[in-house]
């Protein structure tokens, strides 16, 4: 049976898992694939502590360069992160016309489409399925499964962290704080949890599946980010009286103005299967023209969820080298057409601070109106910081220049306690 040389850079978590998976299931690969995945080189810094695997110490090397030339590793799997140094030894591996298999996201959204060019011109390809959504295999599902189809629109719950303290937030009616350090603690949540807590984990994955639905580039500079820092137990309690759930999300939609990619805090209906989407599981809606909706759901990180991914691409890559198979451009154009987030319409939840006298309702109206906003429904609370109260505003849609305009002339007012929270909402209906 022919053998696959597999050098891997990386022997951390999701290393080890890799590690696990080709000895817990070569066997079955190899009854599917008639080849034979062999791990030649294993490359870390650290080749001392546990990792709950036992790999064989002759093939460990700290020089990652040293298992990238090895002419006996004909894959490399590249699973260290960070942006410099994984790039570059991508690079390496690629000069060399070998195929690499990536999980590292950031790096993708920075610099995929370089990357992807040269794994053209040197008649090789880049592999990224765990990259998005760890096991879930939507990178596949889009790519293969509906390549009959344009993509209108991708919503995805792709940062199981976010879903974690969101989930967390609204079933014990906690602060975030309080549930963002239990979630530190249970080890859901890194020490320094800004890259999660702020969307950027999920920007980069949104880069990722945009570009690749709509065969350009799309630059993480294009994509409007916010986290969830600033939603409060309040505002989940406020939005399931509405009938809605809050969720971090990933929008990627295409229209007649071209594509357009966003991540932030949502307002989701109750009935939609996105809101039903809890703990640290993530989610991906993606509807094509021809085939409809399509959702794909499971474990977004971890171990074993993503060393699956992993391995799935590592089956990829080697059937595609052993029968010289060329996989078709990631990206098909250098560059396309992509809406600015002033342009994007949606309608909004605003949680106002108010003082508690006539006439000041009519003075929100108002500026919203100059704007263009029309309201659909307000409703006050009782519940008084001071001499304010949180009035609640769903507005119709409008666009999102508008939106500015109209709240930072609204908190301007002498009668506005606090800055004014507004989360977007997401009917889904196209």
């Amino acid at each position: 049976m022919k053998e696959i040389g597999i050098g891997l850079l990386g022997f951390g978590t999701v290393g080890a898992g890799v590690v696990e998976g080709l000895q817990q299931n070569g066997k079955l690969l190899e009854e599917r694939l008639d080849l034979r995945l062999a791990l030649r080189r294993l490359a870390d810094l650290d080749l001392d502590s546990d990792r709950g695997v036992k790999a064989d110490r002759a093939l460990m090397t700290r020089d990652a360069g040293e298992a990238i030339r090895d002419p006996n590793v004909d894959i490399v799997v590249e699973l260290i992160g960070g942006v410099t140094k994984a790039k570059e030894f991508i690079r390496q591996a690629l000069e060399l016309g070998k195929p690499v298999v990536t999980a590292n996201k950031a790096l993708l959204a920075e610099a995929g489409a370089e990357l992807h060019r040269l794994a053209a011109e040197k008649k090789t390809a880049l592999y990224f399925e765990a990259s998005v959504g760890g096991g879930i295999p939507i990178i596949k599902a889009v790519r293969e499964g509906l390549v009959a189809n344009r993509i209108t629109s991708v919503y995805g719950i792709l940062n199981g962290t976010c879903n974690y303290i969101l989930t967390r937030m609204e079933e014990e009616k906690l602060p975030f704080e309080q549930v963002l350090k239990a979630a530190q603690q249970a080890g859901y949540a890194e020490a320094e949890p800004s890259l999660d807590v702020d969307g950027h984990d999920t920007a980069h994955k949104a880069v990722v599946l945009a570009s690749l639905a709509h065969g350009f580039p799309v630059p993480m500079s294009a994509v409007h980010v916010e986290g969830i820092r600033n939603i409060s137990a309040g505002d989940i309690s406020y939005a399931a009286e509405m009938g809605y759930r809050i969720k971090l999300l990933a929008v990627i939609k295409q229209g007649g103005n071209g594509v357009e990619a966003r991540v932030h805090p949502t307002l989701v209906p109750h009935a939609h299967p996105l809101a039903a989407v809890s703990g640290v599981f993530n989610a991906v809606l993606v509807s094509g023209d021809i085939v409809g909706d399509t959702l794909y759901y499971g474990r977004g990180a971890g171990r074993r969820a993503t060393a699956s991914a992993v391995l799935a691409d590592l089956a990829d890559a080697a059937r595609d080298l052993s029968s010289g198979a060329r996989r078709p451009p990631v990206l098909r154009r250098e560059s396309g057409k992509l809406r600015p987030i002033g342009e994007i319409v949606t309608r909004c939840y605003l949680r106002l601070s108010l003082l508690d006298k006539p006439g000041v309702l009519a003075l929100v109206a108002q500026a919203l109106g100059r704007k263009g906003i029309s309201i659909a429904s307000v409703m006050q609370k009782e519940t008084r910081v001071g001499q304010h109260v949180p009035v609640l505003v769903v507005t119709h849609s409008a666009p999102e220049s508008a939106f500015r305009a109209a709240l930072a002339e609204i908190d301007r007012l002498e009668v506005v306690g606090a800055p004014t929270v507004r989360i977007r909402i997401e009917d889904f209906q196209e």
